[in-house]
């Protein structure tokens, strides 16, 4: 049939036609694409640059016509058959692509999956918005999907289109503020952003996907499309096998670990190891010491390095500094066949400002609050999420269900809590908002963490959540049900603190801060406690472990061996930073390693096998399990004897079948002829002793004693040691 150019232009307005090749025009969809008017079949293409663009047959590349130029602003249009499948031949002035047109595609996403965005119960949000690898009608490409409700335009922007915001303005579904967009023949591995256009007709700096799953690494910023295409698991028993509820009962003794820091090749420029290279060299490793967890200090994507990963940007995506999301799961999935669970500290408390991050991420306060007084920290110059938003706070939900669900991540240890539960956190008077009540709780945050833990218990059996908590706020670990915040483990930061500081006392003076070291028992089992020497207590001018020790060389390192064996006699789950293993002489530096050389010494080395020996005795006794988490475990042999630095722990099994004796003696004074307690007749065997010689020790002290019927401590039945200076020793109880 025959028609105008006029008739190309049908159904549009002059205003709209120069606002979409401005880039302004928030309904791309009711003019680009295939339309029909009458008769009429009209297609309209957008695209800057082009010297000229061929509709062609898509079954058979048969050219059906040239569309026209409409607008200089590279907009083109032509009339075609109603019912033809049609691909854009275009022309390029160096080159020539073939592709389906973006714009003859219906809605992408279900009013199911709009309605629960909005309602901030879509857990599985990494495979609904952000960049999905897809086939639709039988042609291959990229759904991308983001929220964004308050833009008047959103475009994606890429390599694939010069990162050029007029090519692909998306579709507003404008019920739950999505934006959307399918673009054929896109496929993993392109790096992509999005292109906003505030409610002010403001161009905003190009941003980041929120939802990515994978990036760019730092320094670079762009989101990349991740493939769809599933990991190939093989950890299908260890996955069937580990429930989080098994797990609290058993040893958790866990390794902390900076990644960029553990190991650097000198040879290679300094260089870390990548994800690969993790799984060939700390896998093996961790197994050998007999940790049963390894934490990873936060490895979303964050774009400063100096920050540890505690402002991350990218809550799906892996940190793109050790390699590709699928290397990754393969770290994972060999932590599993090693028998090594996987933890990762994930950041919900706050995001850093970067322009193209989630800071005013469509010109609105749309991810943090809009009052600084409830939306920044001062200490870490980072917004904090709005936990009175629905999206938002499914968005974190889902972030911490993709790490556990598809990365089979066996448990998250949440950073910060006690910054999220309060809202006058690090503020003075007047630069906070009180609750609904007047109080200064945050109850934003309560609700979700009771959100976050219950969803997770109920979706993630084999996961399980530790709170980074420093204060008393009550019942963190107890179930959401009963009132609690519904995480298995709270960091035991008070037992941290108190008992590093009488360590760094000289022994003389111990005697005045005894109660340092027998205080944590007394609300030991309030909560469900990992007792931790984490990163931030060996950086920032603290020192190192070793350095804190008084004395020489020799005495610093049987304090710490005594401490160690202190700690792993004390109930509580267990947590070191790397390093730490070796007695490492001086603080943590994220820019460089652990100083494996120390290992050439004799000393050192044997600091480290004192720590495989303790997390071994920790996985076979029963005793030193159960009283963990449950008081009828545990009592004080001896907790009174400040003047000679003496502590005494006993510790059993529910059926005292194991039975364990676990005497510390903090001062360089050997002790002979120190009678102690105990439930019961027998033999006591001396199974470790952190003063013996393969640790680097003096070798004094008994390798067994016989209990006699000689009262003492409130104890029928006695045993005489002899207790090493500095030092540790576990007794088990022998029929």
């Amino acid at each position: 049939m025959r028609y105008e150019r006029t008739d190309l232009m049908i159904g549009t307005v002059q205003e709209g036609l120069q606002a979409l090749v401005e880039g302004l025009h928030g309904d791309p969809f009711s003019i680009l694409g295939r339309h029909q008017y009458g008769d009429l079949t009209v297609v309209r293409a957008l695209l800057p640059g082009a010297a000229s663009v061929d509709v062609v047959e898509a079954d058979t590349g048969r050219v059906l016509t040239r569309l026209e130029t409409i607008h200089e602003g590279g907009l083109f249009a032509g009339a075609i058959g109603s019912t033809t499948n049609y691909l854009f031949r275009i022309n390029w002035p160096d080159a020539v692509q073939e592709t389906e047109d973006p714009y003859f595609f219906g809605l992408l996403l279900g009013e199911l999956d709009l309605h629960l965005i909005s309602q901030g119960t879509h857990y599985d949000l990494g495979r609904t918005l952000g960049a999905i690898p897809m086939e639709i009608d039988g042609i291959q490409g990229v759904r991308f999907c983001l929220w964004a409700p308050n833009a008047r335009r959103v475009s994606v922007v890429g390599d694939f289109n010069s990162w050029d915001g007029r090519r692909h303005p998306m579709r507003l579904r404008p019920s739950a503020g999505v934006w959307e967009l399918f673009i054929p023949r896109l496929t993993h591995g392109e790096r992509y952003k999005f292109e906003l256009i505030d409610a002010n007709g403001n161009l905003m700096p190009q941003k980041a996907d929120p939802v990515a799953r994978a990036s760019e690494a730092a320094p670079s910023t762009a989101s990349i499309v991740a493939p769809s295409k599933p990991f190939r698991w093989s950890d299908e028993d260890w996955m069937r096998a580990h429930r989080a509820e098994r797990a609290l009962e058993g040893a958790i003794s866990v390794y902390e670990v900076h990644l960029g820091s553990w190991l650097r090749i000198a040879e290679e420029a300094n260089r870390s190891l990548d994800w690969v290279e993790f799984s060939q060299r700390l896998v093996p490793y961790v197994q050998d010491l007999g940790f049963t967890h390894i934490e990873l200090l936060p490895i979303m994507e964050h774009p400063f390095g100096g920050s540890w990963g505690y402002q991350p940007l990218g809550l799906f995506a892996p940190t793109g500094r050790y390699g590709l999301p699928d290397d990754f799961a393969y770290f994972v999935d060999r932590c599993h066949a090693a028998g090594i669970g996987v933890i990762l500290d994930w950041v919900p408390a706050h995001f850093p400002t970067d322009v193209w991050g989630l800071a005013r991420f469509d010109g609105t306060a749309l991810y943090e609050h809009e009052d600084p007084r409830e939306g920044f920290h001062k200490d870490w110059n980072t917004l904090i999420y709005n936990l009175g938003r629905n999206e938002v706070k499914g968005f974190l939900i889902a972030s911490a269900l993709e790490w556990l669900e598809h990365y089979h991540v066996d448990g998250l240890r949440v950073d910060a809590v006690a910054s999220m539960l309060y809202r006058d956190y690090s503020r003075n008077e007047g630069e906070w908002i009180p609750n609904a009540y007047g109080g200064r709780e945050n109850l934003e945050a309560v609700e979700f963490f009771k959100h976050l833990n219950s969803i997770i218990h109920h979706r993630c059996p084999h996961a399980f959540t530790a709170a980074e908590e420093s204060t008393a706020w009550p019942g963190v670990t107890t179930r959401p049900e009963d009132g609690g915040l519904g995480f298995d483990f709270k960091w035991n930061m008070g037992w941290m603190h108190d008992t590093l500081h009488y360590m760094q006392e000289d022994p003389v003076h111990r005697k005045y801060h005894h109660a340092a070291m027998t205080f944590g028992m007394i609300y030991a089992y309030s909560e469900h406690f990992m007792l931790p020497l984490s990163h931030d207590e060996v950086v920032h001018g603290k020192g190192s472990l070793f350095a804190k020790m008084p004395g020489d060389h020799w005495q610093r390192l049987a304090n710490l061996r005594a401490y160690y064996g202190f700690m792993w006699g004390h109930p509580g789950k267990k947590l070191i930073f790397m390093g730490c293993e070796l007695a490492q002489e001086s603080e943590w530096d994220h820019d460089g390693s652990v100083h494996w050389d120390l290992l050439d010494s004799p000393a050192h080395a044997g600091i480290q096998r004192l720590i495989r020996d303790l997390n071994r005795l920790y996985a076979q006794e029963p005793a030193l399990q159960f009283s963990d988490l449950h008081a009828a475990g545990f009592e004080w042999a001896v907790a009174d004897d400040a003047e000679n630095s003496v502590y005494g722990m006993l510790r059993s099994s529910p059926d005292r079948s194991s039975l364990m004796l676990i005497m510390s003696n903090l001062t360089p004074v050997p002790r002979y002829g120190y009678r102690v307690g105990v439930p019961t007749e027998g033999r006591w065997q001396a199974v470790l002793n952190t003063d013996a010689a393969i640790y680097g020790g003096a070798n004094l002290g008994q390798t067994e004693v016989w209990a006699e019927r000689q009262p003492s401590n409130g104890k029928e039945y006695s045993v005489l040691l002899t207790l090493p200076p500095l030092a540790t020793v576990f007794l088990r109880h022998k029929e």
